[in-house]
């Protein structure tokens, strides 16, 4: 054999299995280094999408937190407005209690002060009894002279 013939033999070899590599081998090849590259363009894609879903999740979270704070403000100041209602309201039940006692004194202390005047009148009468009876150095007789004496209590 010569060596053309072995180089033209070699040739033609080299073809062949040139054409069956490009027919059977690199296919399967190509579409998996595709596919590859597809999956990684969705990773991407998904990590672009799920950066920014991130981001707008932060951007919710931040206007949540702001309206919480300002609705926790509110009911602070709600509460405390209540409070000093409460307070308010106290004191005015207090104020009135003191005046329904001071009212309840009052009208005892007059009760009182008219019963004193009452038994200061009786007393007043016995010692006039006792005094005019003596005056006279003869004894009265109260029940016979009741009349007489009603007459001196309304008089003192």
């Amino acid at each position: 054999m010569n060596l053309n013939a072995t180089l033209f033999y070699q040739c033609i070899v080299f073809f062949v299995l040139a054409l069956v590599t490009m027919k059977f081998v690199w296919p399967p090849i190509i579409a998996a280094l595709d596919e590859r590259r597809n999956k990684i363009a969705d990773g991407l894609a998904a990590a672009d999408r799920g950066r920014a879903e991130m981001q707008a999740a932060e951007k919710r979270v931040q206007a949540e937190l702001a309206t919480a704070a300002q609705e926790g403000q509110k009911r602070v100041g709600d509460a405390e407005k209540r409070a000093l209602a409460i307070i308010e309201e106290a004191k005015n039940a207090a104020a009135a209690e003191a005046a329904r006692i001071i009212a309840a004194a009052k009208a005892d202390a007059d009760n009182q002060v008219t019963k004193a005047r009452a038994e200061l009148r009786d007393q007043v009468a016995v010692l006039a009894v006792k005094g005019a009876e003596q005056i006279l150095k003869r004894e009265i007789n109260a029940s016979a002279h009741a009349d007489l004496l009603t007459q001196l209590k309304t008089e003192l």
